[in-house]
């Protein structure tokens, strides 16, 4: 079993305008193998279609400036490679795994707007939700103050994908046999 420790980064403006659809910009990803082990980890950009230009909130939230943007792939060819990368296409055992229901409701979304197919994501927990149950917590944690509460550093920078992949895997691995799937 592959455990997918993930995390996406989207387009994003302050205050949510309406009609502004959101589209990842980044996945970052952390593979841990059964053992609890890190096996590879997976971090790329992804260029938006329908608002191709990152807003300064968005670029001040992520850490994410337009070029990098500008030189990414669009979200069909790093979804292939993510799915190869996370055994999807060799029937290898995997979970996705996210710090609340959002990554996994973007993924669907995008793969919809590209009419890719996405029954590969139904492979999916909820570690947030999960969390929460198991250290009997009335609300829910943000992902940085989890990791801060179980004695990690949290490294990196907040709201970039591969950085809230690797704090997420922390927490993932340290709980590692409590985990509902």
């Amino acid at each position: 079993m592959n455990f997918i420790i993930f995390d996406l980064e989207a387009t994003c403006w302050e205050g949510k305008p309406p009609n502004m659809v959101q589209e990842t910009i980044e996945i970052g990803a952390v593979r841990i193998n059964p053992y609890g082990e890190v096996e590879d980890t997976f971090n790329r950009f992804i260029r938006p279609v329908i608002n191709p230009f990152l807003s300064y909130f968005c670029r001040q939230l992520t850490h994410i400036e337009q070029e990098y943007i500008n030189r990414a792939s669009a979200f069909p060819d790093v979804a292939d490679e993510f799915q190869e990368w996370s055994g999807v296409f060799d029937d290898e055992d995997y979970l996705l795994c996210s710090w609340g229901s959002f990554d996994k409701k973007l993924l669907v979304q995008d793969c919809i707007l590209h009419k890719l197919d996405y029954d590969w994501t139904a492979h999916h927990i909820n570690l947030k939700r999960q969390y929460q149950e198991l250290k009997r917590l009335h609300r829910s944690r943000g992902l940085k103050a989890a990791v801060n509460s179980e004695g990690f550093e949290f490294t990196g920078s907040h709201h970039r994908g591969i950085d809230d992949a690797k704090n997420l895997a922390k927490i993932f691995v340290k709980y590692l046999d409590e985990w509902k799937y």
